[in-house]
């Protein structure tokens, strides 16, 4: 898009844009560019420079539509190129021409990218819950938001250049029944990943201080530097941080160690620096808070991935009574507990209810807008045993359980990890060709989808018309091909780690996964989107 227009530009964005953008690029970059100014496109009171060029790219929203007709009135720059991150009507070429009366405009390109690009192979859409209340707090979309999650996946799909063959939703979702428009799955499904405390590095950043837009707010950090406030992290333009992605804590602080050695190498100077000293410091004290948080997610992996009621029961209580440890894992440990135990232990509820009012619990501490046990309350109406469908805890039948003692006697290589997201499974049978009424039942295809195609090449034509829906139809392992996961309700980043796992343990296959939703959501959101609903 920058590259296409040459000489001195200034770059118009609007509200959806300016975060877009923000995500795969830098000032640097733009800089590089010949890009010296960036501007919102609804600020009136920009300067008139004729000598530069300007760039919009903005969504096709009516508001946007709107301000772009009334710069085209009173053009401040030599010339306009226009990008839209998404497909427009005609009606929006014929605005935009009755209001070029001195004909300034010079291109108008459909520019694909109406969706956040967080890591090469995850995407978000930023539908958060305060603008976008239908999908965390209902079981039907509002019109806004079915709009916004269409557009973003048709925007998604045209930039990928592919065009689904077949379409799976989870049955039991009436929002991923009215979208289906790729493999979308449903976050009630799978309550208990948001749940768990992260330990690789970019949920674990997610997860402490939260990522908006690519970005961390370090500003309530106390005696944090000025210009780390807010921290820009980009796989693109940080190698240390694309090494990182999926390290788990211990190897974080080697490879943090390491990271200082080779600066201090560098730049061949025992001098130390403050910076440097605190990521010493971090690495030579970690273990004690690692012992500590392990304690806690030690519990929680436990619950999740074995079936140990009394001893689990007896170290959910340990936690509840240590004043060491924050309320709000208190909370996220009992929630894993109740979510499990909920069907054959429902008097568990009323008893760890009573436990955590006996420490002090209280909306004010949790910084909540219900008391805490409305929460659980609300948790277990959205997701409780009677409105997920699968087998979230691998306990509802005898051979579910006998795989979970199975793994439990074979061990783990990391006990804070053991954990994999409850639709790996699906998908890794989807791959392989291992369907069944099971999957089916769960998944159904949508009825009346016909689409023969599931690539398109460079001009635009399909290619691999049937190959790939025969192998599907005849339940043999994909090949060559993009499976699209677009969780309604918000994705984590522990889920994208596992795809990427699974990617890397599966490159004969040569199948593309991404993965997605509508936000990008850790303990905190997750938690708020229940209290809201």
């Amino acid at each position: 898009m920058l590259s296409q227009v040459v000489g001195m530009k200034i770059l118009l964005l609007d509200k959806e844009t300016t975060g877009l953008l923000s995500v795969v690029s830098t000032q640097t970059y733009l800089l590089s560019k010949d890009t010296y100014l960036v501007d919102k496109l609804e600020n009136t009171k920009r300067e008139t420079m004729k000598h530069l060029k300007c760039i919009v790219f903005i969504r096709p929203s009516d508001s946007s539509i709107t301000s772009l007709a009334q710069e085209l009135l009173n053009p401040k720059y030599e010339s306009y190129y226009i990008f839209f991150s998404n497909t427009i009507k005609k009606s929006v070429l014929e605005t935009l021409a009755e209001h070029d009366e001195f004909e300034v405009v010079r291109e108008i390109q459909e520019f694909y990218a109406d969706y956040f690009a967080v890591l090469p192979n995850m995407y978000s859409l930023g539908m958060i819950s305060e603008n976008y209340p239908s999908v965390y707090r209902s079981d039907i979309w509002d019109d806004v938001s079915l709009t916004r999650a269409t557009q973003g996946l048709m925007s998604l799909f045209l930039s990928l250049k592919t065009k689904p063959f077949m379409i799976r939703y989870e049955a039991n979702s009436n929002l991923g029944r009215q979208l289906a428009k790729e493999l979308s799955v449903y976050r009630k499904n799978d309550p208990l990943t948001p749940l768990l405390k992260q330990w690789t590095y970019l949920a674990m950043i997610h997860d402490l201080f939260g990522i908006n837009n690519g970005r961390v707010d370090l500003s309530n950090v106390i005696g944090i530097r000025p210009e780390y406030k807010e921290i820009v992290l980009s796989t693109e333009q940080d190698e240390f941080l694309r090494k990182s992605v999926h390290l788990n804590f211990g190897d974080l602080g080697i490879s943090i160690k390491d990271y200082v050695n080779s600066f201090q190498q560098a730049s061949q100077t025992n001098q130390k620096l403050e910076s440097i000293a605190d990521m010493k410091s971090f690495v030579e004290n970690y273990p004690e808070f690692r012992k500590l948080s392990g304690n806690i997610s030690e519990l929680e992996q436990s619950l999740a991935c074995t079936e140990r009621f009394q001893a689990d029961y007896n170290g959910l209580k340990d936690i509840i009574n240590n004043n060491k440890i924050r309320f709000e894992e208190k909370l996220c440990c009992a929630l894993i507990f109740i979510l499990r135990n909920e069907k054959s232990q429902p008097q568990i509820i009323s008893e760890l209810k009573g436990l955590l009012i006996n420490v002090g619990f209280s909306a004010e501490i949790l910084q909540f807008e219900l008391e805490f046990e409305k929460i659980i309350d609300l948790l277990l109406d959205y997701a409780g045993y009677r409105k997920r469908q699968g087998d979230l805890f691998k306990n509802e039948n005898l051979f579910s359980r006998g795989k979970s003692v199975i793994r439990g006697l074979k061990g783990v290589d990391n006990v804070y990890t053991q954990h994999t997201s409850n639709y790996i499974e699906t998908l890794v049978n989807l791959v392989r060709g291992r369907q069944s009424t099971k999957i089916d039942n769960m998944l159904p295809i949508y009825p009346g989808y016909k689409s023969e195609s599931s690539n398109m090449d460079n001009s635009g034509m399909n290619k691999n018309t049937t190959n790939s829906r025969q192998m599907m139809m005849n339940n043999g392992p994909l090949s060559n091909q993009t499976i699209i996961v677009f969780f309604v309700g918000g994705v984590t980043f522990a889920e994208e780690a596992d795809i990427s796992k699974f990617k890397a343990e599966t490159l004969e296959s040569n199948v593309e996964l991404i993965i997605g939703g509508t936000d990008i959501i850790n303990i905190k959101i997750f938690m708020n989107q229940i209290a809201q609903t």
